[in-house]
């Protein structure tokens, strides 16, 4: 779990807070459940005071942190410029820290956005935010940086047929990239401006279906079921009653909780059917 922090003030009530849910003082910064984030930099390549300072005093106080830094693509206008420019306030920040502490750990939050400079807002639900997230991704992969980066917004204002392909695709990107921690917004809408309740249900079988494409097809003796195919060949027929079929079902398979599966004739018999 992770929590943005914008003023240094805010740093020790919180703390307290979670002391007073573990039931001992000191009990958080001595096992801490969490970790602090905030952009400590203003782009391009400046500190931003408050958050630097934020920054600063979790690490003096030994909580891990991560930078999340979220330089806009768009301006600059090449999505390989803004990785440079990103790349390097990241690095600011990862220097900040080693400064205060050498060898801290630090999560590389490296977070560029982009710009649709036909209004000039942001946008975190589009191909481009998928690609360079995934790039960004690969990048601090080939330095060996612990990685950071978020996926699953939408610029719909609702959970439609465009929330779902803006948060599939940037959350499928980043997770076969390889992140370490990927921030997937669950059930945010509106450019990360509101919350659906419903989105919640429906991401969560969204991020279910990304993490099994993560995971790949495991490929053994004993999934290749040479024996089971030639069982059935000679057998039954089908596979329904194998127990390798059973065995495997939930295992091998993600079965989505809100995603409908009938056929189009339950569909349609339920849909019409009278209220009671």
């Amino acid at each position: 779990m992770k929590i943005s922090i914008s003023e240094p003030k805010h740093i020790e009530p919180i703390i307290s807070m979670f002391d007073t849910f573990l039931g001992k003082e000191g009990a958080f910064l001595k096992r801490p459940f969490c970790y602090f984030l905030g952009c400590p930099i203003r782009s391009p390549l400046s500190f931003s005071k408050n958050n630097l300072n934020v920054l600063i005093k979790t690490t003096q106080l030994g909580l891990p942190t991560d930078t999340s830094v979220a330089a806009q693509a768009g301006a600059p206008g090449a999505l390989a410029g803004a990785m440079v420019q990103t790349f390097a306030e990241t690095l600011a920040g990862l220097c900040a820290v080693n400064l205060v502490s050498s060898g801290m750990p630090m999560c590389f939050g490296m977070w560029p956005f982009i710009t649709d400079l036909r209004t000039a807002n942001f946008t975190g639900g589009n191909g481009e935010e998928a690609l360079i997230i995934a790039a960004a991704t690969q990048l601090c992969n080939h330095y060996g940086l612990i990685t950071s980066g978020p996926s699953g917004m939408t610029d719909s204002k609702t959970m439609d047929a465009q929330a779902g392909y803006e948060k599939g695709i940037t959350t499928t990107a980043v997770a076969l990239a390889g992140n370490n921690i990927i921030s997937c917004y669950p059930g945010m809408v509106g450019s990360l401006l509101a919350q659906s309740f419903e989105g919640l249900i429906i991401d969560n079988d969204m991020m279910g279906n990304v993490l099994r494409v993560v995971r790949g097809i495991e490929v053994t003796d004993e999934t290749l079921s040479f024996e089971v195919i030639k069982e059935t060949v000679y057998g039954q027929g089908h596979f329904l009653s194998h127990p390798q079929t059973h065995q495997l079902m939930r295992s091998e398979f993600v079965y989505p909780e809100a995603a409908d599966r009938r056929l189009p004739e339950e569909w349609e018999k339920d849909a019409f059917k009278p209220l009671s």
